[in-house]
């Protein structure tokens, strides 16, 4: 082919598209420079605002990628290039990845929401899918709890924020409930007296609210009572058990007869 028409090719191509290209390149800079700006900008305000640093990682990448997706698009319609092949592959791509990879998604979105909503925090201790332990960890995809009996428990997030969840710790103070059954030989008010003193004397009892303490019912076989007290959540199983010995001791030793005795 002749030199002199490639060239006349080559002229005419500029004259027409040269001025696109330039613009489309200057504008690429631009907006390179803007969503550095953007970046620093949403950096700062996450950390004033206190995100959660599970969380700042992943919203920076996902918003700065986005914008760096819609520059490029940008340019390329100024500059002319067709879009609708390649709008038509990313549509496809992205329907397909959310088919294959829905449960993940699902523990993402999850994450995201017990992250951002924050239904229980480290070193809470939740009881939810069936578990109950203290919260060590909280990650995108899944929370991680340890159990009473040392057991880790891995739990997706997914079907942790759509089920219900019971946060112990959150209001400070936990109700320790049970019963006793005692014979009608029992004086009732002596009985109140001392499940009231035993609680009094346990260790990691609160002392508000206060703990209540009666009659529930009346059976043909003897008198049920019923105990209310306050214990922090972290000593509840300790208070409990303290609290237990505690009255068995003081109901012997005033001469209660105990069931069984």
């Amino acid at each position: 082919m002749d030199l002199h028409i490639i060239y006349n090719k080559v002229f005419n191509w500029l004259l027409s598209n040269g001025p696109k290209l330039l613009f489309g390149i200057i504008v690429f800079f631009v907006g390179l420079w803007v969503i550095r700006l953007i970046r620093n900008s949403l950096k700062n305000r996450m950390s004033q605002k206190q995100v959660h640093s599970s969380l700042q990682p992943f919203f920076l990448s996902l918003s700065i990628t986005s914008l760096y997706f819609l520059l490029i698009i940008f340019v390329m319609e100024i500059v002319g290039i067709e879009l609708t092949i390649f709008t038509t592959v990313i549509g496809a791509a992205t329907v397909a990845a959310g088919l294959a990879l829905s449960g993940t998604l699902q523990n993402f979105a999850g994450g995201i929401l017990i992250l951002l909503l924050k239904p229980f925090d480290l070193d809470d201790y939740i009881i939810a899918q069936g578990q109950e332990g203290v919260v060590t960890s909280i990650q995108i995809f899944y929370t991680v709890v340890l159990t009473n009996d040392n057991k880790t428990v891995i739990i997706p997030n997914g079907k942790l924020f759509n089920e219900v969840i019971v946060n112990v710790t959150r209001e400070g103070k936990r109700r320790l409930d049970f019963e006793i059954k005692l014979g009608y030989s029992a004086d009732s008010e002596q009985v109140k007296q001392i499940i009231q003193k035993a609680i009094e004397e346990t260790s990691g009892m609160l002392k508000s609210p206060v703990a209540r303490v009666g009659v529930i019912a009346l059976e043909v076989d003897g008198i049920r009572y019923t105990v209310q007290a306050w214990i922090e959540p972290k000593t509840y199983i300790d208070a409990k058990i303290s609290l237990h010995n505690q009255i068995i001791k003081d109901l012997r030793a005033a001469g209660v007869k105990l069931p069984g005795m």
